[in-house]
């Protein structure tokens, strides 16, 4: 990333001549004016516009992009973006992308034309090649999902471990078929999370059929009634992990509705009212707070020093809840 100082160098001033340049200094030169805007647009230098704020006393403005703010994980999340950012009296300006992976590209790149200082990003497509240029310009952090075709700091969940330890929970209560619940997605928590219920099956000697594995092309609620009827079919599953918070949330309700109390359930993240129904959801806790501020943290750090090594990945763990339905036993034959 071009710095001031780069600049400085190349219009042969200092780095204080440029600022003041940026800032409408009275008293700069017309002359000096002219080489420091050469040298700007020699260089594609796009000021730092955090410094430039913190020096007017104005609002910095970081883009935060996530798949659907109404999902209750990303509201948690960009909820504690928010007020970290505001508390660095920084603004946010924030974007659905949805859940279609075409969506994703030009909403991002409508994001970066505002020149925002930074951008935190939980990506929805499966190549975020598309970023390489302008991550030379602006400051990026990803958060809940790695990106793929472009190397960049993220911080996100242990998807794997998290879904070992759940379906690892499910057997010790004694359950031996265990259903896989999701959605078919594009990004690749899913995938790392199918990859830790293999390999806990796997481990603990379980039925590994493949019609255990419940992934719907369609919606959660499609996910969520394709796996409530194979509840009904000779040798079902008795015990369920689900691989995100919508398909559990679905999944209680189809089951309720099925008015069906006996089968375990384990969800990957926590949601309003888990602790409430009956039985209470055990679930892997994400703490979406906890990763909103940490991603703060990495853009910051970057914004502030463009050059600085910083830690690529940051993988948080999700402990296990236990409330009641990953407890439930096995119903008799």
């Amino acid at each position: 990333m071009t710095t001031m100082r780069d600049v400085a160098r190349v219009a042969g001033v200092s780095a204080k001549t440029v600022s003041r340049v940026f800032n409408d200094d009275p008293h700069v030169t017309e002359e000096t004016r002219e080489r420091v805007r050469w040298a700007m647009q020699k260089l594609n230098y796009v000021p730092n516009l955090l410094a430039r704020s913190f020096r007017a006393g104005a609002d910095a403005a970081v883009g935060l992009a996530v798949p659907d703010i109404a999902d209750p994980f990303f509201a948690a999340m960009a909820s504690s973006i928010e007020v970290d950012l505001v508390g660095r009296g920084m603004a946010v300006v924030v974007t659905s992308l949805g859940q279609g992976a075409e969506s994703e590209r030009p909403a991002l790149e409508t994001l970066l034309r505002r020149q925002i200082s930074g951008l935190i990003v939980a990506c929805v497509s499966a190549d975020q090649s598309y970023l390489a240029p302008w991550q030379d310009r602006t400051p990026m952090v990803f958060v809940d999902r790695a990106p793929r075709g472009l190397s960049g700091v993220c911080v996100i969940e242990d998807d794997l471990g998290g879904a070992r330890e759940a379906v690892t929970h499910l057997a010790s209560h004694g359950h031996r078929r265990i259903a896989f619940l999701g959605v078919s997605l594009p990004v690749a928590t899913i995938r790392r999370r199918l990859k830790g219920y293999r390999a806990a099956v796997a481990e603990n000697g379980l039925d590994d059929s493949p019609d255990l594995v419940c992934i719907s092309a369609e919606s959660y609620d499609e996910a969520a009634a394709g796996l409530v009827k194979r509840l009904e079919a000779p040798h079902p599953p008795t015990a369920v992990f689900s691989s995100n918070i919508p398909t559990t949330m679905s999944l209680v309700l189809a089951l309720q509705r099925a008015e069906r109390t006996d089968v375990a359930l384990v969800g990957f993240g926590d949601f309003p009212m888990a602790a409430a129904l009956s039985p209470a959801v055990t679930v892997l806790d994400q703490d979406p707070g906890g990763l909103g501020r940490i991603a703060v943290e990495r853009l910051v750090q970057r914004i502030e020093e463009p050059h600085a090594r910083l830690r690529r990945r940051t993988v948080l763990p999700v402990p296990l809840i236990p409330r009641g339905s990953g407890e439930l036993p096995p119903r008799p034959a």
